[in-house]
């Protein structure tokens, strides 16, 4: 296939190709639907056909929600799950503390407390405890009266924690959706689409997508058995809490399709809202003023949410998430807020660090890039984990190396499931503790062993690699002239949307821009004013990239025209709605 716009090397090293899509069945979407020509090729470039647009530019949940009984596990945590209602049982929730572990939780605490429970939430501290249930918590959920506990977001390989909570008397239900082995652990029910053994087609969603399957199939067991016909106890309305279940299927990054886009779509409806306290008192810290979207709930909202679990208080998101009251909200959100500054300080200090180390390594053709540091933070690993992928376009595995043992943390690229290979160390035996999904995973392991595990990853995910699969390319949906990038646009690309993992965002490039202005802004962005060569101006901005070979171009290009290639995204600034490219690669035009 030729180069898009004869792009065979741009800046950033890669070959521009635009993404493949049958031009007449774009034409006919365009057509029958009213949309411009680049929204109908993005549908089909996306696989969306004629039939299924209309769903897909309407996603609903009575067309798309699975009944959650066809799930394993199921039938058996409704069962227990209405027994505890129904008795006033001691329930407790003990959630990881990323953003899909604090949604999860949230959700089910509301849920549990609109039926007159007093649910206890325990989120353990990602340093002293790590990922996912222990002994000791769950004895100590036992000492607390607890009759019932419900993992979420963990619990599938948690083998020896739920024996010992079984051997205690403690019942347990996992609902979660991490790889999982053929040997289960020990638990009233384990739901997780994941299981090797269940069937579902549902793989993709999210922790805090299964945990809404969950309070669905209770709820109408609970309708069923008469529980709301007193007026004293009116039937919760699911639907009003699907803005928690949008934020953590976006900020876990699993693919927004079938089920998943019908979740976020109408949960970004229920949050523009402002029902939801914790969130109202979030988006005011963050200075969201618009209507949210999948970005405003990956970039702004997430990182706070997860803020508290990386460098304060672990359960202060899901608390937040869970709290009703504005000025309590105020407060857990600034408190968010500041965490999340704090860790932007630390997460550039070890992102400086691993760069340094990633830039040194001597084997390139590895499929894995893999840096360790002593007194590198856990909290900002992962994150660290994400950028360094951004920048090789290869999977990354940040370790902070701590008194002998290394805690990690990685994340991947489409086509290679880290998850996988993750599990496979740990069968082998490799890791103290380790599993995940495709995208991302967690592991923990002897330091004197790292080399051994590098190794093994390295060969597993080679093997999963076919050839070609991860060349350097950028895919983009076609050029867009200046003065068309408009609100306008972005409106009706939006219709697509939302976007994010399994619906990319789309990428287009502004054709023979000439950067009349460009200076440094925040932390390492260069801001941009460009113009046409037929007029119009539009402002850019290439983010953390002052101290790449892009940024370094985009720096010096005195009118130079190049093309730019990145996203449209809305700038609202002093009640002006206008347009901005945030540029990601570019080559002389």
């Amino acid at each position: 296939m030729v180069a898009f716009l004869d792009v065979e090397r741009s800046l950033a090293g890669r070959r521009w190709r635009l993404r493949a899509g049958d031009e007449r069945h774009a034409e006919t979407i365009s057509q029958r639907f009213g949309l411009p020509s680049i929204v109908g090729r993005m549908l089909v470039a996306r696989g969306v056909d004629v039939d299924a647009a209309p769903l897909f530019l309407n996603p609903t949940l009575k067309a798309l929600l699975p009944d959650p009984l066809h799930l394993k596990g199921m039938t058996q945590a409704v069962e227990r799950l209405c027994h505890a209602i129904r008795e006033g049982e001691t329930v407790a929730i003990f959630g990881d503390y990323d953003v899909d572990g604090a949604t999860s939780s949230a959700l089910l605490l509301r849920f549990l407390r609109t039926l007159g429970l007093q649910p206890v939430l325990y989120i353990p501290d990602r340093i002293t405890e790590g990922y996912g249930p222990n002994t000791p918590a769950m004895l100590a959920l036992k000492e607390r009266g607890v009759d019932l506990v419900i993992t979420v977001d963990c619990g599938t390989t948690a083998f020896e924690p739920l024996q010992a909570a079984a051997t205690a008397g403690l019942d347990v239900i996992v609902v979660d959706h991490h790889e999982a082995e053929p040997i289960l652990p020990e638990a009233v029910a384990i739901i997780n689409p994941k299981r090797l053994d269940d069937p579902s087609e549902h793989k993709h969603l999210a922790a805090v997508g299964v945990a809404f399957l969950l309070i669905v199939a209770v709820n109408r067991a609970l309708r069923q058995q008469g529980w709301y016909s007193s007026s004293s106890r009116p039937e919760p309305d699911l639907m009003a809490w699907l803005d928690i279940v949008a934020l953590g299927t976006v900020c876990d990054v699993v693919p927004l399709v079938g089920v998943n886009r019908a979740l976020v779509t109408r949960g970004l409806e229920v949050m523009a809202r402002r029902g939801n306290a914790g969130l109202a008192a979030l988006a005011d810290v963050a200075k969201i003023t618009e209507a949210p979207t999948a970005f405003h709930l990956g970039y702004l909202l997430g990182p706070r949410v997860n803020a508290g679990g990386r460098v304060g208080q672990a359960d202060l998101g899901a608390r937040l998430l869970a709290c009703d009251d504005p000025a309590e909200a105020g407060v857990l959100a600034l408190r968010l807020h500041e965490y999340n500054a704090e860790r932007q300080d630390i997460e550039a200090a070890v992102l400086f660090e691993a760069i340094e180390q990633a830039e040194s390594r001597t084997n390139t053709d590895d499929p894995l890039v893999m840096v360790a540091g002593e007194n590198w933070h856990p909290g900002v690993i992962g994150i660290v984990a994400g950028r360094l992928k951004e920048r090789y376009n290869l999977p990354v595995c940040v370790v902070a190396l701590d008194g002998g043992m290394a805690k990690g943390s990685g994340r991947s690229v489409v086509g290679l499931d880290l998850g996988r290979a993750v599990l496979a160390a740990r069968e082998a035996g490799l890791l103290e503790a380790g599993g995940g999904h495709a995208m991302a995973a967690g592991f923990s392991l002897k330091a004197e062993r790292l080399d051994q595990f590098r190794q093994f990853l390295a060969d597993r995910l080679a093997s999963q690699l076919k050839e070609g699969s991860l060349s350097s390319v950028l895919e983009v949906d076609g050029a867009v002239d200046i003065r068309a990038a408009t609100p306008d646009l972005l409106q009706t690309v939006e219709k697509a949307g939302p976007f994010g993992a399994g619906n990319e965002p789309p990428k287009f490039v502004v054709p023979s821009a000439r950067i009349v202005r460009a200076d440094v802004v925040g932390q390492g962005h260069v801001r941009m004013t460009l113009t046409g060569a037929c007029g119009g101006r539009l402002k850019a901005i290439a983010f953390r990239s002052v101290d790449t070979d892009l940024g370094v171009a985009l720096l010096n290009a005195q009118g130079t025209a190049y093309h730019l290639a990145g996203s449209l995204r809305l700038d609202t600034w002093q009640g002006r709605n206008e347009c901005q490219l945030v540029v990601e690669d570019a080559a002389p035009a």
